[in-house]
């Protein structure tokens, strides 16, 4: 008889339930920027400054990244711009190109960090395109290994993801955190 093995992932509950993970702070408390949705969970990470609680790993000046709750493999990441926007050419040059740095700089960080050897890069425009969050343009960052896909998603429609968000977060930010001091001090 074949033992079966069960896999935890309890961060999936609230997605397949359909609940939001919105804080219990009051809205009117948070530091909204101009034109935030109040129902958007990245206008509300962005206007909220309990960084952990959203999952935000870091904010520059126009953009923010996110861990997505609901991955599709281990190290997954959101980068937004910082205001809610929902199309490409609603953008600002600087908006491109922080976004763009932002990508480039947790494409190389996760491979440092996680050794990931490919990545998957993208963004959905539109829910019909499969936008989860059609009002707050965001891209992608899924890294992959190879054997990442395996028989478990086809035969069982399962996926395991071998670190908690929080162990994620802590060594993303601890590592941004490094290189920002090492920059400061080699300047």
């Amino acid at each position: 008889m074949t033992r079966l093995e069960q896999l935890w992932a309890p961060w999936r509950l609230g997605y397949i339930k359909g609940e939001t993970d919105a804080p219990a702070r009051a809205t009117a408390e948070l530091n909204w920027l101009p034109g935030a949705d109040r129902e958007c969970f990245i206008c509300r990470g962005v206007a909220d400054r309990a960084d952990r609680e959203h999952q935000i790993v870091r904010r520059g000046e126009a953009v923010v990244t996110v861990l997505n709750r609901y991955p599709y493999n281990n190290g997954h990441l959101l980068v937004a711009p910082l205001a809610h926007k929902a199309r490409l050419d609603q953008l600002t040059a600087a908006e491109h190109l922080g976004l763009m740095q932002e990508i480039t700089a947790m494409v190389s960080l996760i491979e440092k960090l996680m050794n990931a050897e490919g990545f998957n890069i993208g963004v959905n425009l539109g829910r019909v395109a499969g936008a989860g969050l059609p009002g707050h343009l965001h891209w992608h960052i899924v890294p992959r290994w190879n054997g990442d896909v395996n028989f478990m998603p086809a035969l069982a429609g399962v996926k395991s993801i071998p670190q908690s968000l929080d162990a994620l977060w802590e060594i993303l930010t601890e590592s941004l955190s490094q290189s920002s001091s090492s920059l400061k001090t080699e300047n």
